[in-house]
């Protein structure tokens, strides 16, 4: 039979399993909320921690176990990371040893936190974690807000902290385009007591040697980036005997105008001594080698250093063009240098040594082959030896000290003094330029003085020159033994050499107070040309004598320019070769002068002229204003047994005349203008012919008729005195005594304009008596022209 389907039956089993089921279920769910719940918490505490932050407490926290591990810090924010972990942002480093003093600025630092050991209040700080953070260094008090901060950038570091131990595993940074490795460690005992605190003037010292370095690389261009390295070791409670060393390395930089290949530098800080093994520079021209060590407990440095590079590009990059502004290097200047110094208590103490070679170089634009010097300087005293300077033209040897109280300069010099001029101070300039040295000279100096300014030098020494050229005025050849100070240059026993003569004396040139010094100076050359090297102002005053040969002079006195007052110059003029002067238009021929001349300011006085003209002699004085615009005179001559045919000759062509004239005549004048000749004077002839002269010509034939054969006779005497004014000579006195028959007469002769207005009587004496009473009948008036008048009876 087919089997009957019936319905299950329930067990008795699955009746009591459902509500455990149940049961079950419910406990998976409520497990699987609060698991949700947890998890939500823990998303929104995290959302909350990485956003807002832990409290204060939890940062003091950190504060607290930073400050354990030697650390001084506060923290403004102190986060969760998902997955760097505990986060503290916008960190301030402080110094240890005062807080007071903001050491850093980090933006970000992770921490690596022992949270067991936290929850048990022991040290949880195992490790700080930098990735790529900005470090700014604080500015020093008073700088610009606005000039550029010391920064670290890029700042990637791991820092463990061991007990008692600060360990820094790495650290990598870019500070002013370098890029900065270090790595070391520090011990950080438990019972850390911090070492000499820093004043705040200290603080702010280092903080402007650091800003100062800022400002310093800022400059600088690097075409690949430098690398420091830095590894150190050492105590936090002693950082002074910290053991750290260094190494630099650059490629091509670049700093102004100066380039440089590349730099090396290796250095260590070891039990308080500095010592820098290798310090290497390379450029297009040259290198830098340097070493040196400094001791600072005992306050010692020594250094040595070898220098081939560009030197004058590099000083101006660095602002010190002013040390080298007059030196132009055509070639890398060659330095070597060694010594010493004491440092740290006063001034310090230097003893340095070396040597200087200089190869094509030009100096204030002069041109040299070559120098050499050895130096020495201990801080007060420098010392210069063995120079030697080579040019084309010659060399310059000598030796320098310069120390306190005491300059001194010892030279010998064979260079071409024209190749020098350049040289010379600022107010001898001037004279200097007058020079001109075609040919060797030979010049030694001997300076002192108590500094290096030039306006407090004395010296000696010996001039030699040869052929060359003053103020354009030319001689064979110079020497003299010189001397200068007080701003003054004296040329003693000078001796200056010409074709026509030798000049010899003592010649002192004072820049300072702007006058030339002559004395006992005797001469032998041209006035014309002599006096142009006292002052080419004086030419004007000898140009109008005329010397047939080089007279012999003597001067002694004082002659300023520049406007100075107190000239006073006398000069002594002793010609035997004679002579000539213009004089109204005509030239004196003298056979024989001499004379004194004083020259003083704006003046020039000729006293005891004395000389010999037209077989007689003359004698006279003359003051010569030489002012500007002013060149009035006063002179006066007096004349004895002066021929008078030549005389008469000479002025008026009158050739017939015989006799001797004596006169004097005195007068004021203006420059060489005859018209403005205001004077008067006296004249007299015996033994003349005065009838033979054209202008009374005619009268001698009047006389003739009266008396056969007196109008031809020599008279005995002619005399008059006379005036001159406005180019017109006028006498009332005009007399000649003839013998027998005589004139007397009275007038006035146009000199300058060729007129003559003069009348005349017949003066008898002796037989003439008799016709006494008809001298109105002999009475002759001249008109007309000077040079051939026209006389004619007066009554008629």
């Amino acid at each position: 039979m087919p089997a009957i389907l019936e319905p299950p039956q329930e067990s008795f089993a699955s009746a009591t399993r459902r509500p455990r089921t149940l049961a079950r279920r419910f406990l998976v769910t409520t497990a699987r909320f609060l698991v949700v719940l947890i998890l939500g918490a823990m998303a929104g505490g995290g959302w909350y921690l990485a956003r807002k932050g832990f409290g204060r407490k939890w940062r003091g926290l950190v504060v607290e176990e930073l400050h354990k591990h030697g650390v001084e810090a506060s923290v403004r924010r102190l986060t969760l990371d998902p997955f760097r972990g505990l986060v503290a942002q916008d960190v301030r480093i402080y110094d240890y040893k005062n807080r007071e003093n903001t050491i850093a600025e980090i933006s970000r630092i992770s921490l690596d936190v022992n949270y067991a050991a936290l929850l048990q209040r022991q040290a949880f700080l195992n490790a700080i974690d930098i990735r790529n953070a900005q470090v700014t260094l604080p500015l020093p008090d008073g700088a610009d807000p606005k000039s550029p901060h010391a920064q670290i950038k890029n700042l990637h570091a791991h820092i463990y902290f061991p007990p008692e131990q600060i360990y820094v595993s790495q650290a990598d940074g870019i500070f002013c385009d370098i890029r900065i490795s270090a790595t070391g460690q520090l011990i950080k005992r438990n019972d850390y007591k911090p070492s000499k605190e820093v004043t705040p003037e200290e603080w702010q010292t280092r903080l402007a040697i650091l800003q100062r370095s800022v400002s310093e690389l800022s400059q600088f261009k690097f075409y690949e980036r430098p690398h420091l390295q830095i590894k150190f070791s050492g105590d936090v409670a002693q950082l002074e005997n910290a053991r750290v060393e260094g190494t630099v390395q650059t490629g091509p930089w670049q700093r102004g105008n100066y380039q440089a290949r590349n730099l090396t530098m290796t250095g260590e800080f070891a039990d308080q001594t500095l010592s820098i093994r290798q310090c290497e520079l390379q450029d297009d021209l040259g290198g830098f080698t340097a070493s040196a060590i400094w001791r600072q407990p005992v306050g010692e440095l020594q250094f040595q250093a070898r220098s081939s590079l560009n030197l004058r590009t590099l000083l101006e990059s660095v602002g010190l063009s002013r040390l080298v502004s007059d030196i132009n290097f055509l070639a890398p200047p060659r330095f070597e240098i060694s010594g010493s110094a004491k440092l740290g208590e006063g001034q310090p103490r230097w003893q340095a040594i070396g040597h200087a070679a200089l190869d094509r170089f030009a100096y204030k634009g002069i041109p040299f082959l070559s120098a050499n010097a050895e130096f020495s300087w201990d801080g007060e005293r420098t010392m210069v030896r063995d120079i030697h300077v080579r040019h084309q033209s010659g060399e310059l040897v000598g030796r320098l000290l310069d120390a306190p109280n005491d300059f001194r300069i010892d030279l010998a010099s064979t260079i071409d003094a024209n190749a020098l001029r350049s040289l010379a101070p600022a107010d001898m300039r001037e004279f200097v330029n007058d020079w001109d040295w075609p040919h060797a000279s030979n010049v030694q100096l001997s300076i002192r003085g108590p500094s290096a300014a030039a306006a407090t030098w004395k010296g000696d020494g010996i001039l030699q020159l040869q052929r060359g050229r003053f103020r354009t005025i030319g001689f064979n050849s110079a020497s003299a033994n010189v001397h200068f100070g007080d701003g003054a240059v004296t040329y003693e026993n000078f001796r200056v050499a010409r074709d026509e003569g030798v000049a010899t004396g003592t010649f002192v040139y004072d820049f300072a107070h702007h006058e030339t010094r002559l004395s006992n100076v005797v001469s032998g050359l041209r006035p014309t040309e002599a006096i142009y090297w006292v002052d080419p102002k004086l030419l004007k005053v000898v140009i109008p004598y005329k010397f047939q040969k080089p007279p012999a002079i003597t001067a002694s006195g004082v002659y300023q320019f520049r406007g100075g007052k107190n000239t006073r110059l006398e000069i002594n003029v002793d010609s035997a070769g004679g002579m000539d002067y213009a004089f109204l238009g005509k030239t004196l021929l003298f056979d024989r002068i001499n004379a004194k001349l004083l020259l003083t300011d704006d003046r020039l006085q000729i006293s005891e002229l004395n000389g010999t003209i037209f077989s007689g002699t003359v004698g006279g004085s003359a003051d010569i204003s030489l002012a500007k615009n002013d060149q009035r005179y006063r002179a006066a001559m007096m004349v004895d047994h002066v021929d008078f045919p030549k005389l008469t000759d000479l002025y008026f062509k009158y050739k017939t005349a015989v006799g001797l004239m004596n006169g004097r005549y005195e007068w004021i004048g203006i420059g060489s203008e005859a018209r403005t000749m205001n004077g008067k004077g006296e004249v007299e002839v015996r033994n003349g012919d005065v009838f033979a002269i054209p202008l009374f010509g005619p009268l001698s034939d009047i006389l003739n008729k009266i008396m056969p054969g007196v109008g031809y006779r020599v008279a005995r005497k002619a005399n008059m005195s006379f005036t001159i004014k406005d180019g017109i000579i006028r006498t009332s006195d005009f007399h000649v005594d003839g013998g027998t028959f005589g004139m007397v007469g009275q007038g006035s002769a146009h000199f300058l304009d060729d007129k003559i207005d003069f009348d005349v009587r017949i003066d008898a004496s002796g037989a003439g008596a008799v016709l006494t009473p008809l001298y109105k009948f002999f009475e002759y008036k001249a008109e007309g022209s000077l040079k051939k008048p026209d006389w004619h009876p007066k009554i008629f």
